[in-house]
């Protein structure tokens, strides 16, 4: 199956030693870093944006004007579920977490990535005919 890559959407990188910019990234990529985010358990929109940027080495930063819609949308999908809870610092927020489809979900969505990155691998280090 391919891919469309002029669907993209904006993330910003923070690179070290260069001022912060925004790229453009595979649309479907926020969804891979919520879903597999949230496979480790439930978390708050913010935990869940500090997490992401954790795991990414600080390079990944999501910012909340693509976050939220991200999960407002994986929730329509039913793969994640939402409920109000209070944080550790007494707020009350909204947890995410992932639904039994969600989990399905995850696996799918690795498996594009993994087939995404051969693919431009394949292009970009072509073989050598003999």
């Amino acid at each position: 199956m391919g891919v469309d890559i002029l669907q993209a959407m904006d993330v910003e990188y923070l690179q070290p030693d260069m001022p912060s910019k925004k790229n453009e990234i595979l649309q479907g990529t926020l969804d891979l870093l919520i879903l597999t985010t949230l496979k480790r358990g439930a978390q708050h929109g913010y935990a869940l944006s500090l997490a992401i940027r954790a795991n990414s080495g600080d390079y990944l930063l999501v910012e909340t004007g693509s976050l939220y819609p991200a999960l407002h949308r994986l929730e329509r999908k039913g793969w994640v579920s939402s409920e109000w809870k209070q944080t550790e610092a007494n707020q009350r927020a909204k947890f995410y977490r992932l639904t039994p489809a969600g989990r399905k979900q995850v696996i799918t969505e690795q498996s594009r990535w993994k087939e995404l990155v051969e693919a431009m691998a394949g292009v970009l280090n072509p073989a050598r005919e003999s």
